[in-house]
């Protein structure tokens, strides 16, 4: 699921429940709700519940972010399954918020792609699953590019390709070629993104 945008525990409860595929009443009040989602969660055996854009806790008041966390936590205990969050480097600050949920995780950072064997692999990859009628091959100078342009963020990387791809086919080339890596002009702030 994805942490919404403005977090409490009412929205919260209420995108579990759509994700869950559960009818919901506008007016259920949040016990209702955290009922509904707890006897589901259950009956289908949910053992890890995936949250992304946890950072998005941190756009709540603190009281919010205290709500929404001792959720987590209470999720967690109530169901014993294991919670798996990701986000950018603030999601470290909006679980560290409560101590005794943030001892159960494990850190783990995304390293920006350098230009070696596994981001060449990467690419080739990419490329290869990219449905396009003719195949990409790309040179080693056009990797470069891709790699300096996108400063080696995975999300960046997939973001500068699928726009490739919608130029190739637009274009009626359909693949991607060393010279549109080259005039390719970043559409995402580099500012803004993480590994």
């Amino acid at each position: 699921m994805e942490m919404t945008s403005r977090p409490g525990e009412r929205r919260f409860y209420a995108e579990l429940l759509t994700l869950l595929g559960a009818p919901q009443r506008p007016r259920a009040d949040i016990a209702r709700m955290e009922q509904a989602a707890l006897r589901i969660m259950e009956a289908i055996g949910v053992q890890v519940l995936v949250i992304d854009e946890v950072h998005n806790i941190l756009a709540g008041s603190y009281r919010e972010q205290r709500i929404v966390l001792n959720t987590l936590r209470f999720l967690s205990n109530r169901l014993q399954i294991s919670l798996v969050c990701f986000g950018v480097n603030e999601a470290r600050e909006a679980i560290g918020g409560d101590v005794q949920l943030a001892r159960r995780f494990e850190q783990f950072t995304l390293n920006r792609w350098a230009a070696n064997e596994q981001f060449e692999t990467l690419m080739v990859s990419i490329l290869r699953n990219t449905p396009l009628r003719r195949p990409s091959v790309l040179t080693p100078k056009s990797l470069r590019r891709i790699l300096q342009i996108t400063e080696g963020i995975t999300a960046n990387i997939f973001h500068m390709i699928n726009s490739l791809a919608i130029e190739a086919v637009e274009s009626g080339r359909e693949h991607i070629t060393d010279e549109a890596v080259e005039n390719w002009e970043p559409e995402f702030d580099t500012e803004a993104a993480f590994a």
